[in-house]
């Protein structure tokens, strides 16, 4: 019984690291066929896309590069992303911890809504939205970190509400007592035990400001300033012209994830632990 006991922990562990194995290839397939493909010229990449390089001829990112506009997009999209993300946590961290110290029938409103926000599609208020910020003369870049800002603010709110409940309000009260105003209580008391939910909050909102196309397409659309996303669409656009250039394609695409995924991979540790945390004291 008991050796049928451990042949049958085994069977089923050996099975369960089997589809782990299957399932992390089937994710990184897509990116080792990007790899590849990158410094392969177009007949090759169209003749065999799975098939290794002949050659690692750099001469193919060097062109995404030129093409792309590289630095000055990668420039635009660090600003627009430091500046959005530092807005929604600062104005997020500081929304929850006053809704969750304040317990009111209108603190519970104003997050039930905050949480409701989060369910209502952009594709359904986009272009009321749009409209709205044209007519206030912001269809432009200060207008895309505010829209930014705001479609950030509920998730995250939601996120750091559930964490500030695990601050105890004793620490607080013992600041209060010597002598702490609410600014330095909250930024040099509260804040620094929020850390772990700050940075997932942090990855999550600049993943998807560093990967947006729809919002600075609307907004922004074809002028001198692109985010790196934005050049990439026009780039293929104007490549379509003369066919399907995969070997501009491939490259471009490339190098426009390599910051974002660098980043990902230093601090992936937070994203789960941050998410379970305030989800689960929520």
């Amino acid at each position: 019984m008991k050796q049928h006991y451990f042949l049958h922990r085994r069977t089923a562990g050996i099975l369960r690291y089997g589809l782990l194995v299957a399932l992390a290839l089937i994710t990184l397939a897509p990116l080792w066929l990007l790899l590849v493909n990158a410094f392969k010229p177009n007949g090759a990449i169209v003749d065999n896309p799975l098939a290794m390089p002949l050659s690692w001829d750099f001469q193919y990112i060097r062109t995404a590069v030129k093409q792309l506009d590289y630095f000055k997009s990668i420039g635009y999209t660090f600003v627009i992303t430091l500046v959005a993300v530092s807005l929604i946590v600062i104005v997020s961290s500081m929304a929850a911890w006053i809704l969750a110290r304040n317990k009111t029938k209108i603190s519970n409103f104003v997050f039930m809504a905050f949480v409701a926000s989060m369910l209502i599609p952009f594709q359904a208020i986009m272009y009321p939205l749009i409209q709205f910020f044209e007519g206030l003369g912001l269809k432009n870049m200060p207008g895309l970190l505010v829209m930014y800002g705001g479609f950030g603010l509920s998730m995250s709110t939601f996120l750091y509400h559930g964490f500030v409940k695990g601050v105890p309000l004793g620490v607080e009260e013992a600041a209060f007592i010597d002598g702490c105003h609410i600014f330095q209580m909250f930024f040099f008391i509260v804040m620094p035990l929020l850390k772990s939910i700050t940075v997932t909050v942090i990855i999550i909102n600049a993943m998807w400001i560093w990967n947006d196309y729809l919002l600075p397409f609307l907004v922004i659309g074809n002028s001198s300033d692109k985010t790196l996303v934005l050049a990439l669409y026009f780039a293929r656009i104007l490549a379509g012209q003369y066919g399907n250039p995969w070997q501009l394609i491939f490259p471009a695409v490339f190098v426009t994830i390599i910051p974002i995924t660098v980043v990902f991979l230093f601090l992936q540790k937070y994203i789960v632990k941050g998410i379970n945390a305030g989800a689960i004291k929520a």
